[in-house]
Order: C-alpha cells, then sequence, then structure tokens
C-alpha cells in the first residue's frame, strides 16, 4: 500500500525545487543557512516556533535524503533536513532569544535562512540608551562646515606671512638708504691721486658700514651708531646729518652704553634739533634791528 501510494506521489515531486546543497554559515552575530535549489524556488514557506526549536516547512521543495548537522552556535546547536510528502521539513534547535529570518535570492535558485538574537529588542535597547545619555542631543558640526574653517585659517595665516616678508623688505631697504645717505662721514675732504688697488680697498671699506645702535628721537630724527672699519660714530640723522661724536676703544658694546651716552649727551642734542629754529629767529631779528638802523640815519 506504501508503494502505491509513493509511486502515485513520485509524478507530483517531479513539479517541485530539488535541493542541491545548504551551508551553515556561523558569524559573531548571526548564523546563515544558505540553501541551494536546481530550479528557481516558488514554493511557499511556513514556520512554527516553540520554546526550544524552529519548524521551516518548504513546500513543493524535495531533498534526496535527511540531513543532520550539531553545531555550537549561540542562535542554533542543530539543524535537521528531512524529505517529507510534498515539502521538506527543517528543524533548528534554537535558544528562546532566538528568530528567524528567510530570505530568497534575486534569482529565485538560492534561500538564506538568518538565526539571530531578537532585532526589536536590541533596537529598543539602544534607543533608551541613547534617550539617557544627554552627550547624545548634543548638535555635531558638518564635516563641510570644519573643512571651510581650516582654509579659512590657512589662509590668514598665509597673508600674514606675505605682510610680515614685505614689512620687513621695507625696513631693509630703510637702512639701507640710512647707511647710504651718511656716505658722507667717510668721503675725504680732499682727493688724492690713488692707484687702482686703493681706490678698490676705498670702495671695500665703505660699503662695510653696519649700524650698531639706533633710536628715534622724533619723526624727522633719530641717533644711529654706525661702524666703520676700527671706529664707531655716533650720528644724528634727520634733515641735516651730523657727526656727534667717533669712538675707537671705548666703544659702547651694549643697549645700555648707547642709552647713557644718549643721556649725557641730552642738552646737546636737544640744542642740535632746536639750533635750526634758532638759526631762523636770530636772522630776523638781525634783519629787524638793521632795517631799524638803516631807518634812524635817514
Amino acid at each position: 500500500m506504501i508503494r502505491l501510494l509513493l509511486i502515485f506521489l513520485l509524478p507530483l515531486s517531479i513539479f517541485g525545487s530539488k535541493i542541491l546543497s545548504y551551508n551553515i554559515y556561523d558569524r559573531t552575530d548571526r548564523v546563515d543557512v544558505m540553501i541551494t535549489f536546481d530550479t528557481p524556488y516558488d514554493g511557499t514557506i511556513k514556520q512554527s516556533k516553540s520554546k526550544k526549536k524552529i519548524i521551516i516547512k518548504l513546500e513543493d521543495a524535495i531533498i534526496e535524503s535527511s540531513k543532520l548537522k550539531q553545531l555550537s552556535s549561540r542562535y542554533i546547536t542543530s539543524l535537521s533536513i528531512t524529505p517529507m510528502l510534498n515539502y521538506t521539513q527543517i528543524v533548528a534547535s534554537i535558544p528562546e532569544s532566538a528568530v528567524l529570518k528567510a530570505s530568497k535570492t534575486s534569482d529565485g535558485y538560492g534561500l538564506r535562512l538568518r538565526f539571530s538574537d531578537n532585532i526589536p529588542l536590541r533596537t529598543t535597547k539602544s534607543t533608551n540608551q541613547s534617550n539617557t545619555n544627554p552627550l547624545s542631543s548634543l548638535p555635531t558640526k558638518p564635516s563641510t562646515e570644519i573643512s571651510t574653517s581650516y582654509y579659512i585659517v590657512v589662509f590668514i595665516l598665509i597673508v600674514a606671512i606675505v605682510i610680515l616678508i614685505l614689512v620687513k623688505k621695507k625696513l631693509l631697504l630703510t637702512n639701507t638708504k640710512s647707511i647710504n645717505n651718511s656716505s658722507w662721514l667717510f668721503k675725504e675732504t680732499t682727493k688724492m691721486p690713488t692707484t687702482n688697488d686703493e681706490q678698490t680697498n676705498i670702495n671695500e671699506d665703505t660699503q662695510n658700514v653696519s649700524i650698531r645702535f639706533q633710536k628715534s628721537l622724533n619723526e624727522e630724527n633719530s641717533v644711529v651708531m654706525l661702524d666703520f672699519g676700527e671706529q664707531s660714530y655716533l650720528v644724528l640723522m634727520g634733515k641735516s646729518n651730523i657727526l656727534l661724536d667717533k669712538f675707537t676703544d671705548n666703544k659702547p658694546t651694549t643697549q645700555s652704553d648707547f642709552e647713557t651716552i644718549l643721556q649725557n649727551r641730552h642738552q646737546e642734542l636737544d640744542n642740535f634739533l632746536n639750533g635750526e629754529e634758532n638759526t631762523n629767529n636770530e636772522s630776523l631779528e638781525s634783519y629787524k634791528n638793521k632795517a631799524s638802523y638803516i631807518s634812524y640815519e635817514v
């Protein structure tokens, strides 16, 4: 009788998809069971769950013989695949927290059975933790704004460096002009015939002029200590260049020595600075006296 029933049901099995193979992939957060069919599987998938088992029925799917697999995963401990009448039964031993999610491949030749933790519970737990964390509600700055601020800072630094370079060049040019203007200190009062070698030495010495110290007295005048050869010269530079003193052995070596010299010559510097104005006033008084004298004689 059973043989007759099997012979009667055999033609029906021809229209089902045959299971060619199955593979189990044990991951840290899930276990995937991949089943491969010989034709696209269009049957119905049914499942029922108890405390320790999940039973899956693949209707219109056949397998040649029963399969049994033991696992040591936290999501599944054993898996059995058994051929039944008009369907294939898959029984998985799982803990109570595990859930099953079945999905077919796009071409229908494959079926994936994924065993994992209860995802909705994990999501709820994560949501509660984020709600209790006060830092999670703080706004974050988009990465594009951060990169823009970085480029702005770099641009400002580059502009500042260019400005500093231009200011430094201007100061060097000003000092060079001051040295050139003071060259009258080192010109010979009388011209003596010199050979080519002597003329070359004079030109080289004239170029070896350096500023030891400098202090501004007002907007137009400043006092400069110049080094030329083995001597140092104290010069008042401004509307008119005046040689105040020269030093050979007792040259000032520090800024403090230079300031002391200026303090000792404070009255002399005031006289030089006010000399031009006093000269103009004296000329005006002389002119008045001469005019009065001429009027008296007439």
